[in-house]
């Protein structure tokens, strides 16, 4: 079901052991073993929300990189990279919070 390789970080989708969907991102992976660490962001399970458990990598899919169209996703992305603690993230998408604003500033 994998249709490329998984990283930290990444967005997946899969089922749990008892068949609920799952998706969530990738906090940690064990290339040998064939298995993901998950941080559950949405389920069918609303107990599994916020847990990491781990799931082979068999069994997930690699979500595509979310195309932020305007401020409001930004801002839920920021949220989501602050929630995470990804500085990295974080800087990335304030970056393209700023030049957004320099943009809207230039046209007025």
């Amino acid at each position: 079901m994998n249709n490329s390789i998984l990283k930290v970080g990444d967005w997946i989708k899969g089922k749990s052991r008892d068949g609920e969907l799952i998706i969530g991102y990738v906090e940690s992976l064990d290339i040998l073993d064939e298995k993901v660490n998950a941080t559950i962001t949405s389920s069918d399970d609303e107990t599994l929300v916020g847990k990491t458990i781990p799931m082979s990598s068999n069994g997930v899919k690699k979500l595509p990189e979310p195309q932020v169209k305007n401020k409001e996703q930004i801002q839920f992305l920021i949220d989501l990279a602050l929630v995470t603690g990804d500085e990295e993230w974080f800087m990335e998408l304030s970056q393209q919070l700023r030049a957004m604003r320099e943009l809207v500033k230039g046209i007025k």
